[in-house]
């Protein structure tokens, strides 16, 4: 019987994360920094910001290469946990 944790996904891989939070000057680098936490040599041309068409909301979307189950369970953790992140996926 398969383990509940068990990934569909083999590691290593590319995998985006998104996270969306209010449309501020630092929002991005905010996001950034939470994820160098998990993923230290992440590749900034690999980070792509989209403005909602109101500008009030800001999407970051990051692609790193995703090392373990474990780690983008804490990366979720961590952005999900901050106050200025509204969602992540």
């Amino acid at each position: 019987m398969p383990d509940d944790r068990e990934s569909r996904l083999e590691f290593p891989c590319a995998f985006p994360i998104k996270a969306m939070g209010r449309a501020e000057a630092d929002f991005e680098g905010l996001v950034v920094g939470l994820l160098r936490r998990h993923a230290p040599d992440l590749d900034e041309t690999l980070i792509r910001v989209r403005a909602s068409r109101g500008g009030r909301w800001l999407s970051v979307t990051v692609t790193i290469e995703a090392s373990s189950q474990d780690q983008l369970d804490a990366i979720y953790r961590d952005l999900s946990a901050h106050e200025r992140v509204v969602w992540a996926m």
